[in-house]
Parts: structure tokens; sequence; C-alpha cells
């Protein structure tokens, strides 16, 4: 039985039908994502199904007792409240018995008497795990200590997000609807997120541009074209690989039709006035054989390689780049020299300085010391995460026409504004709407290609797959792939990164940047074995099994070996005990962050704490090697 149901549901909007007489159904455990090209009318079928927004026609119900929770891109809260108060505002028995809790034991001159009815109401809500999981999320989603205190007008778009996406977790509803869950969110939030929505309890509709997001949480796809709803009964990767096998058989089918169409169509010229049966029912047959006939064909994919401004043999020379805050380093001795065809990712967690480095790579931004020196024939694009604002009473076209009305490919040919328009999935018509009527993902895509239209030879890219649909971002990676020029990204979308980057370079504490090389999924790796071998570092030296005989060598006398002091070993013997103390703390913190059970403050100094002991466990455990040299 459906909890959420929809039937013959149709919407209008800007005398463009989005889906007519459409019929939807979500039953318990199923995890649907829904997709389809910008402008499709995605987000606008997720909010009628939320009950935010009526349909024209058609009718949604939702079963009895059923709590559905929304999650939009742009979360709508109630600007007077501060953080805590916004994410706890729900009216649930169980969040309000925690309120009540965390009132009492916040008050210092809370009466005994009081703090037994706030207990009690815990124990009758089951509300001490609640509790624990409550404070996991805020930690996991950075939302600690004074930022919960803080009015919900003083947040940045991307705090807005995570305080919403926090309270709709923490609400705990039968029905979770989410548009576009990862959007500024860092990396490795996204990763904890996806592992959390994958719960086969769970029962979930979202819109989301993250394919390996995609392809953990989502067991059915519901795809919107054309105003119809096609359904996929497994994940994304299967939804590829059936959405090409449709779109096969229904180009043969209209292709059919268009002959028959011919044939039918000279019939019907020299056809009188039909006064049998027979003739129609053929008149009938012809009609809807000239629908099929309207049927899009899946044509061969036009391949586009801009050409580049011509890049000399200097590009961009960076020496010793330093960047601070407010007394907060974001940049710290930053030195690179970039090279032809670099294809990098940057990343780093939210307010890590990714923007304030493209910022100074680019001039829009001056370094506190050391110098970014850019070649004369340097030519860059940027696309940055701040959308421009476009005159609503152009057209597409004009748009595009004020940077160029001809584009010249790699290999000498020329395209029209139009045509690389219509290869963005802009066709002919909508080229002459008014952008006022396009949709935020179709002007976030108008955005992109005035940037790719000045053939530019330094392309940064900082979150280009924000409100991108699907297809236009297969469409954006061919064009990339192609592009020859230096590339920088920015981007939470893992797969995207995959398929374009050779080299990583991760902001870390302290502002220093580690240069990888190699794709996104490749520093993960790389990363996890760090950790597992930090994890399991013995803290102390175990006997080694006996060494295969090897037959000798003829080498030269070895130096004599130093033997080591009295205070040398003392130190060595410290070392082992204060190692493996060290070892059994982290493990400690581990267990409580993981635990959530402490205060929001505790667990920000849990973390804390925990970064302090993995850097003493480094210095020490470097020591100790050395040190084992002559002990």
């Amino acid at each position: 039985m459906n909890l959420l149901s929809a039937e013959n549901l149709s919407k209008n909007y800007a005398d463009r039908w989005l889906f007519r007489e459409l019929n939807f159904g979500l039953q318990q455990g199923q995890r649907v994502a829904l997709v389809g090209i910008n402008g499709s009318g995605k987000t606008t079928l997720l909010r009628i199904l939320a009950g935010l927004e009526p349909p024209d026609s058609g009718e949604v119900s939702v079963r009895k007792d059923i709590r559905v929770s929304f999650l939009g891109q742009q979360p709508v809260f109630d600007e007077s409240l501060n953080v805590e108060q916004t994410i706890f505002a729900s009216q649930n028995d169980t969040l309000a018995a925690i309120r009540d809790y965390e009132h009492v034991v916040n008050d210092p001159n809370h009466s005994s008497a009081d703090l037994q009815r706030v207990m009690e109401l815990m124990d009758t809500y089951n509300a001490w795990d609640y509790d624990a999981q409550v404070k996991q999320i805020l930690g996991r989603l950075g939302i600690l200590g004074d930022l919960l205190e803080r009015p919900v007008n003083k947040l940045s778009g991307g705090q807005r997000k995570r305080v919403a996406l926090a309270r709709v977790l923490i609400e705990e509803p039968d029905v979770l609807i989410l548009d576009e869950p990862t959007n500024h969110l860092d990396l490795a939030t996204i990763e904890w997120l996806e592992n959390r929505l994958a719960s086969p309890s769970l029962t979930l509709l979202m819109v989301t541009h993250d394919r390996y997001f995609l392809d953990k949480v989502a067991n059915e796809i519901v795809e919107l074209d054309q105003g119809r709803v096609h359904r996929y009964q497994g994940n994304y990767s299967y939804f590829v690989e059936k959405k090409a096998e449709r779109e096969q058989m229904e180009t043969v089918e209209v292709e059919k039709a268009r002959n028959l169409l011919r044939k039918e169509l000279e019939w019907m010229r020299r056809q009188p006035q039909a006064r049998g049966t027979k003739q129609k029912a053929r008149i009938d047959a012809f009609y809807e054989t000239q629908e099929k006939a309207k049927g899009r064909i899946k044509g061969p994919e036009m391949e586009l390689s801009v050409k580049t401004t011509r890049q000399g043999g200097k590009i961009i020379e960076v020496e010793h780049l330093h960047k601070q805050f407010g007394g907060k380093v974001v940049l710290d001795d930053f030195s690179y020299v970039f090279k032809k065809k670099d294809r990098i990712g940057l990343i780093g967690p939210n307010g890590a300085g990714k923007s304030t480095l493209l910022n100074m790579l680019t001039g829009k931004l001056t370094p506190d010391s050391g110098v970014v020196d850019a070649g004369q024939t340097t030519v860059f694009g940027y696309y940055t995460q701040t959308e421009l604002e476009f005159d609503p009473n152009q057209r597409v076209i004009d748009i595009v026409k004020e940077v160029a009305e001809v584009v010249e490919m790699a290999d000498g040919s020329q395209v029209t504004a139009s045509q690389f328009l219509q290869h963005f999935q802009f066709p002919p018509a909508q080229q002459y709407t008014l952008v006022s009527k396009l949709s935020g993902g179709e002007k976030r895509r108008l955005q992109l290609l005035r940037v790719l239209i000045k053939n530019p030879n330094f392309l940064i890219l900082d979150e280009p797959t924000n409100d991108l649909d699907i297809i236009t971002l297969n469409i954006l990676e061919d064009f990339l792939l192609n592009f020859q020029g230096c590339l920088i990204i920015v981007s939470h979308d893992r797969y995207f990164m995959d398929a374009l980057v050779e080299q990583v370079f991760a902001l870390e504490p302290g502002g220093k940047i580690r240069q990888f090389p190699g794709n996104y999924t490749d520093y993960r790796e790389w990363q996890k074995d760090q950790d597992a071998e930090t994890a399991a570092r013995p803290p102390k030296a175990t006997v080694s099994a006996a060494p295969v005989a090897v037959p000798p060598t003829p080498v030269a006398a070895p130096a004599t070996k130093r033997k080591a002091t009295f205070a040398e070993k003392k130190e060595y013997e410290n070392l082992e005990k204060e190692i493996e103390q060290l070892e059994n703390l982290k493990q400690e913190l581990i267990e409580k962050l993981n635990s959530g059970t402490g205060s929001h403050q505790e667990l920000a100094d849990w973390a804390a704490q925990l970064k302090r002991t993995d850097h003493d466990l480094d210095t020490k455990g470097e020591r100790w090697l050395e040190l084992a040299e002559f002990v």
C-alpha cells in the first residue's frame, strides 16, 4: 500500500505543460530518485507531493498518520529564530521532551522536581537514544557550539542548507522528500549522508545530480521526460543501461510512424468526407500515427571541442602564497608552477579556503604575501558559485550573443551561438524564450555557457554541478575531456571529479595544500590506507620472525653503529609508554564521538582533542623510529 499517492497530476508553467495526468506512488522502503533535464518539472513535482504547491488538476493523498518532511534547495525558516530553535521547532513529542530536558539541565537554578519531571518524560518517549542520535547528526553537519545560538538570518547559504538538512533528519518522518540534498555539503559529509540514507527502512523521494550518491542510495529511478514518467527498478547504473535501450526502441517506433504517416497523408489528401465506419477508423488511426511521429529521434551526439586561446610557455607561477582572515591562516606557503593541460581537483572542508585560492589565482583577491605571476597569454574562464543577474527581458540567445555570435572549434570549423546552445540542451524554440521564464538550473546552465564560449585557456569551475541535471553534466564532461587548456575544478560531485581530474590539491589544517597524483577516489583510498596505518601502528617494538637466510654478498664494511646514551634509552622507553597511552586515548575519543552521548560543547572538545592526539602520535612515532635505529 502506498504511503503517498498522486493521481492525474497536471501542471502548466509559463504556457508550457510540465506534466499532464501524471500518476505516482511511494511505498514503504522505496528510495526513489527523480531524474530529468532542467526545467522538466522535478522540483515542482516534489513541492506538489510535499503539499507546498497546488497542482492545476489531480490529487495527492497521504496515508493517515504518515508524516512527510521536505528539504528544498532554498530552505525557508522563521527568520526570528536562532539555529537551535529552528532545528527543534517540529511538533514532535520526543523532540519536545528533549527540549524540556535541555532547558532544565542548562538552568543553574532548576529544582529537583523539575529535573525529575523531565527525566520521566525522557523515559516515557524513549528519548535518551534519540538524543544521542540528534547530537551525532548535529556533530556530523558541523552544527556545534556558537553556531547553535546564531540567528538563522545571519547564516550563509551553505549553513542554511545544513541546518535544514539537520532538521528533516532529526524529525525522523515516515517519508523524506529531498531536493538536491548534497548541494553545499563537503565531500566527507556527503559520504556520511549517503550511508545514512541507504537504510533499508527509509522511505525516500529525492532529486540529486550526484551519480555516486544515486548509485549508493536509490533503489528505483523515476525519469520525468516530456511530461511522462518512466520507472526503472534499480540504481543509477541500471537506469543508464535501460534508458539507452528504451530510447533505441522509441527511435525505431518513431521512424516507423513517420514512414507510415507519409503514406497515410497521401490517402488523407485524396479522401473525401468520410462516411463509412472503416474510413473513420482509418482517419482515427491516422491522427494516432501523427502523434507518434512527433516523438524525438535521438541523433548522433555533436562533439564540441572549442579552440582555446594560444597558451605561451608561462601559464601561472605561484610562489610562497600566504593568506589569513581574522588571525586564521587559510593558505600557508603554497608554491606551484602550472603546466599545460593540468587537470586539478581542489578539495577541502567548507570554509577551508578553496574559493580564496581561486580568487587569488585570478587576481580578484590579493595575498598577504607571496606572488601569483600569470603569463601574458593566459586567459581565464571563471565560473563562480555566485549567480549572475540576467536582464529578465532578454532572450536566451541574446545572452550568449553578447559574448560571441560564432564560436571557433579546435578543428578550425565554426559553430553558431544557436548551435552551441542546442548542444547544451537549449532547443531552438527555447532560445527565443525570455530569461525570466527559465528554471534555476537553466539559468545556471546559461551562465556556464557564457564562460565556455569565451575560448579561455585556463578554466576554473567552482561547483559547476550545482543545479545542473545529469544529462547536462554528461555533456559538460565530454566538453571538458576535449578541453586543451588548464582546468581547476572545485566540486562535491565525486563522479564528475573522477572523470576529469588527474591531480588533487587537498587543503589541510593550517592552510597547507597536499598535492596528490590521481583522481578523487584514488586520494580517498590513499587517505583510508593512511588512517588504517595510523590506527594499526604498534605502540612498541615487536619481535619479528627469524629472517630467511640469504647468500652473503660482498659489501663494504658498515660504519660502526652509534650506541645510545642513557638519556636516549630512557626517552625510548618513555615513548613506548606514551604512544600506547595515546593510542588508547584516541580509541576512547573515537568511541565517544561515534556514540553521540556528549553535549554539543563536549562533542566539539572531543573532536579538537582527537586532532591534537593524532598530531602527538605522529610526532612521537617519528621520534621513536629515530631512536629505534641505535637503541
